[in-house]
């Protein structure tokens, strides 16, 4: 995607004050709210911004253990195996991976015994062969784009 210096500008300003809104981006850049406007939307058609969403601790919720759970699948059950996993509340995420299982899962739990039932539920899932669990202790870094973003360079 060929991102110019303000969209760069724009794209930073919405991870760091995401509330801050097309006025003060305006300001902020230099520029008309109308362009504000049209570059968001134009990024949003692209495909470069991918929503708009406050971030919830699941812990805040209670659910204060998180795991990473690698599932083995049966030949082809891919497609069939995510569409379960898409409707149990628990799965944060799921990706297809490389390497040692065939999707990793992130997963929310209230407590380990809530965990061990999480995943006797995946393995009750038809196509899921056998699972790793992993517990997390702690969250070092977190998701974050930005030190990504202020690496790329304008029309790269």
């Amino acid at each position: 995607m060929d991102l110019d210096e303000l969209d760069l500008a724009l794209l930073r300003l919405l991870l760091e004050e995401p509330r801050a809104g097309y006025r003060e981006y305006a300001r902020v850049l230099g520029v008309a709210r109308g362009t504000v406007q049209a570059r968001i939307a134009r990024l949003e058609r692209r495909g470069a911004i991918t929503g708009y969403a406050a971030h919830v601790s699941p812990a805040a919720l209670g659910y204060t253990v998180q795991a990473f759970v690698h599932l083995h699948l049966a030949q082809g059950m891919l497609d069939d195996v995510t569409e379960r996993l898409g409707r149990i509340p628990e799965v944060l995420e799921a990706h297809s991976t490389t390497g040692e299982g065939d999707l990793l899962c992130r997963i929310a739990a209230v407590d380990n015994g809530h965990l061990e039932q999480i995943v006797q539920a995946l393995l009750a899932l038809p196509g899921v062969v056998r699972t790793r669990t992993e517990v997390a202790l702690r969250s070092r870094v977190p998701y974050r784009v930005l030190p990504l973003l202020k690496q790329v360079k304008p029309g790269g």
